[in-house]
């Protein structure tokens, strides 16, 4: 489900302040790394990840890759940081 404007404001008031949990390097996204935030998403619900590549597109393309993978959605990315969103099965963040 596509997240609305005001639904996306509202989980970046909420994102400004946690740092990013999960931090990609040179080796990309990998199983582990899709393991690791499967978990962590149906845990926190809203996460920062940091993606360490070197160009725009390449980024663009792992948070594509990332957010296909877990099937959650991308609040925002600003530069390497990205925040995404995907519901638990017991949601703890309420969206207006």
């Amino acid at each position: 489900m596509p997240l609305t404007e005001p639904q996306k404001r509202h989980l970046r008031k909420l994102a400004h302040s946690l740092k990013p949990v999960i931090i990609l390097g040179n080796a990309g996204f990998s199983e582990g790394v899709a393991n690791e935030l499967e978990t962590t998403l149906e845990h926190h619900e809203l996460i920062k990840v940091r993606v360490n590549a070197a160009d725009r597109e390449e980024r663009d393309a792992l948070i594509a890759t990332i957010c296909e993978a877990a099937r959650c959605e991308l609040v925002q990315r600003i530069g390497h940081i990205a925040i995404l969103y995907r519901a638990a099965k017991k949601p703890v963040i309420r969206l207006p």
